[in-house]
């Protein structure tokens, strides 16, 4: 089992979802998060005063996936949120020892769904 977490642009969320509803993939949680990567924020000016702005809003998706479901969820969250421009986001993957479902105490590749 992995977890795979997106975090990408927050108007490029839509057709994220899609795709992975498209790959299959249909359980998720999504959070409004801030960070900054290599574009390291912008400046803008109101009322003649200027600011920094150096966290911006993204989204972070997590899933966890049985292990024939990580390319495709990959894949899924590269085709959606992908526009080539700096700050598409990052995909970051990682192993899952032990998953529960709480309402049966299912455990594994069940609890997983």
């Amino acid at each position: 089992m992995k977890l795979v977490i997106g975090i990408i642009q927050p108007e490029k969320f839509p057709d994220v979802k899609q795709a992975l509803q498209e790959a299959g993939v249909t359980k998720m949680t999504v959070s409004k998060v801030k960070g900054c990567g290599q574009q390291m924020g912008f400046e803008e000016s109101f009322k003649g005063h200027k600011h920094s702005v150096h966290l911006l809003d993204k989204i972070r998706i997590a899933i966890v996936v049985n292990d024939s479901y990580e390319q495709p969820t990959i894949d899924a969250i590269v085709k959606g949120a992908r526009t080539g421009n700096i700050g598409d986001g990052k995909i970051f993957v990682q192993d899952m020892d032990r998953v529960i479902r709480i309402r049966t105490g299912e455990e594994g590749n069940e609890a997983v769904g």
